[in-house]
């Protein structure tokens, strides 16, 4: 008789742990990248940071300019990628976690979970709702 293996709470943890290592790693090497390219072109340039750009864009037409400027090599939108990832590391962390408790049945949790993510999705609106 074969036994059937479940997917269990310890294959969840591996799998949150391996996200939380190479979500970092992916997202630092990006960004890391993104900089040589950067000082690459720009390099030779002085930035005058006595003037910010003020930025009235919502979180949708900012990722729409990061992920074309990364497709076309821009470093600068490499580097705000990078961010983004590691950003988001976290983020897919919370949800895998809850399709772990929903795995368990630990409803507590779940609705804890969805709490965490509700916040994290105001926060997010709010945010950028200027």
């Amino acid at each position: 008789m074969v036994q059937e293996e479940k997917f269990g709470e310890k294959d969840f943890q591996t799998i949150i742990g391996n996200l939380l290592r190479y979500g970092v790693w992916i997202s630092l090497s990006v960004a890391f990248m993104g900089g040589i390219v950067y000082l690459m072109h720009n390099g030779n340039q002085i930035e005058d940071y006595s003037v910010f750009k003020e930025n009235d864009r919502n979180i949708f037409e900012v990722i729409a300019a990061v992920y074309n400027g990364a497709i076309s090599g821009n470093g600068e939108s490499l580097i705000f990628t990078g961010i983004i990832l590691l950003f988001l590391t976290p983020v897919l962390r919370v949800l895998l976690s809850l399709f772990s408790f929903l795995l368990e049945k630990d409803y507590l949790y779940v609705v804890i979970t969805l709490i965490v993510i509700l916040i994290i999705i105001t926060s997010i609106s709010f945010g950028f709702s200027h």
